[in-house]
């Protein structure tokens, strides 16, 4: 330690005046003023400002050198103090200096901008941009983050356990990461999109309580909350356990991350639960923002016997926004731009005026009777709006959550000081493709409700033990309560399309496995990466990834993907076509 510092940057306070020490770190900026030279420098730690009154010592030093300088530490004059650092009371004298190593010059983006630099360039420069002290911020979050759960899931007494990487390929909804076989001509292994398999492995294993922070790789596109290649996930699962018993586990720990954290306020424990179908009608998507107090209104029967050509044999949607009626006509034609621009013909409104009076192109297709129902039925008051989505089935749930949301923006009804959490509960197992077939919903894999009777009737009516946490209408885990039992699972795979044949050729492992005695089991798997994102606030989850791809799946810092030699595809017999 004292080789190159007695102290870092960020400890050397005023406890320490008129000792001598020696600091060791990266020049953040140079300041001269007339025969005296400031230099802030900067490690992992902090900033301290050293001083010179011989600039000759300064010879060959630039910003981003890495320098060691020992001096005696000073208090700063009262009208120099920087409060806002640590340290921004003292001052190192530096008596004697040593270049530990010399940076070039010609930097690609200034430190402490680097957030406003292009994020091609932050990347293939992300050594240098990890260097800007908000961005190291994010890391460091992530890593009290990881140490945070795994200490809270030891606690909870579950056992660490890690899964293969190398692993096979396995339909799992996304595309594989392949990786070819030297020795064995012709085969691939594939990186795993999730421990599934072995996570329900192990509890026919018989291991109780599973958890690893696990790494997970799945081929598909970028998102601004999902980053292309690879994340990690904190991975659980629960044997003997039903739906609830995950609740509670999620609960305790998100719950307690959240609160050690940050300092905003967090959704007390239990957290809410909202069926699948009640949130699609109620918030228009499967990820509400539950800080939006904004509610979406099924208005169909309503107008079921208004003569309104528009809203005839189509679902009708309304949601109240308070205190509308008195803004300005270019809110309205702002919302009307919105409204279009995500696939809407238009967008009608009536506004409740003084005197409970309506307004509003709508008002002269209503009798006085069914305005005076709507405004008690939607508990209307002065200066309300009320905003009319109509559109097909499927389609209109989510222009009414497109609204709701913008709404919930424009207004500025959305706490920003808030983590708000829910379970989204009993998705439907099954649904309808494009070409009329029935397929997966969700993962295949999940328990039907009402086991193997519920799959007697229509499939479309089926619920399942799956269920997802929403924070601040961000996903941050799926999960579920396992099909274990052999029985259960070739029928339910039957109404799938698929074969009992066609189970043991594509999970032979988990299907042979349940027929040595499954226990019940269920789980989840918060993403760690999410979960870090909005701790940060950061709105790009690259933000929070030391070294993250781009959104091609680029790694502009190393340059993969890259080309190999002739000897690394004739090793593992690969020929490019």
């Amino acid at each position: 330690m004292h080789t190159y510092r007695t102290h870092t940057c960020g400890e050397a306070t005023k406890d320490y005046i008129n000792q001598t020490i020696t600091l060791s770190g990266w020049v953040d900026t140079i300041r001269d003023h007339g025969g005296v030279i400031f230099i802030a420098l900067r490690d992992h730690y902090g900033s301290t400002q050293i001083v010179f009154n011989d600039d000759s010592m300064l010879i060959g030093i630039n910003r981003e050198c890495v320098i060691s300088a020992s001096g005696t530490l000073r208090e700063r004059d009262s009208d120099t103090v920087d409060p806002k650092i640590a340290t921004g009371e003292v001052e190192l004298v530096v008596a004697s200096l040593t270049i530990l190593s010399k940076a070039n010059p010609q930097l690609p983006f200034e430190i402490n901008a680097s957030t406003q630099t292009r994020e091609d360039v932050r990347l293939k420069y992300r050594y240098l941009d990890l260097r800007n002290p908000k961005v190291q911020h994010n890391i460091v979050m992530r890593s009290r983050v990881t140490n945070f759960l795994r200490m809270k899931m030891i606690d909870l007494g579950f056992l660490e356990i890690h899964t293969p990487i190398l692993t096979a390929s396995s339909p799992e909804g996304a595309r594989d990461y392949i990786v070819p076989s030297r020795k064995h001509h012709g085969m691939f292994y594939a990186l795993p999109q999730a421990p599934q398999i072995f996570k329900q492995l192990l509890m026919v294993s018989g291991f109780d309580r599973y958890f690893q922070i696990a790494p997970c790789f799945r081929d598909e596109d970028a998102r601004a909350d999902r980053s292309p290649g690879e994340f990690y996930q904190l991975d659980f699962e629960m044997a003997f356990a039903t739906q609830e018993d995950v609740f509670s586990v999620a609960e305790q720990v998100l719950h307690s991350t959240f609160t050690e954290l940050s300092d905003k306020k967090v959704s007390p424990v239990p957290f809410t639960r909202i069926p699948f179908d009640e949130c699609m009608l109620k918030y228009g998507t499967d990820k509400p923002d539950l800080r939006n107090p904004l509610l979406i209104n099924d208005l169909t029967d309503f107008f079921s016997d208004v003569d309104f050509v528009f809203f005839k044999g189509k679902p009708v949607r309304g949601i109240v926004a308070p205190d509308c009626a008195k803004l300005s006509k270019t809110f309205f034609e702002k919302m009307l731009s919105f409204a279009t621009e995500i696939g809407m013909q238009g967008l009608g409104y009536i506004s409740v005026l003084e005197g409970m009076t309506l307004k509003g192109p709508i008002v002269k297709f209503l009798c006085v009777d069914k305005q005076q129902e709507l405004i008690n039925m939607l508990g209307m008051k002065e200066n309300d709006t009320l905003f009319f989505i109509c559109d097909a089935p499927g389609v209109v749930d989510k222009l009414a959550g497109g609204i709701r949301t913008e709404l919930g923006k424009r207004l500025r009804l959305i706490d920003e000081n808030a983590f708000a959490f829910c379970f989204v509960t009993d998705f439907p197992m099954y649904e309808e493709n494009d070409a009329g077939e029935i397929v997966f919903t969700h993962n295949p894999f999940s328990m039907p409700q009402g086991e193997m009777d519920a799959l007697d009737g229509d499939a479309l009516d089926v619920k399942a033990y799956q269920y997802d946490v929403i924070c601040n209408g961000v996903e941050l885990s799926s999960g579920a309560v396992r099909n274990h039992r052999p029985d259960i699972m070739v029928r339910a795979f039957e109404i799938a399309g698929y074969t009992r044949e066609d189970i043991e050729a594509q999970f032979p492992a988990l299907f042979n496995a349940f027929h040595y005695g499954a226990p019940p089991h269920a789980g989840m798997a918060p993403g760690l990466d999410r979960i870090v994102m909005l701790l940060t606030g950061q709105e790009n989850i690259r933000e929070v990834i030391p070294f993250p791809m781009n959104a091609s799946a680029q790694d502009l810092l190393l340059g993969a993907p890259g080309y190999v030699t002739d000897k690394q595809l004739k090793e593992t017999h690969i020929r490019i076509r």
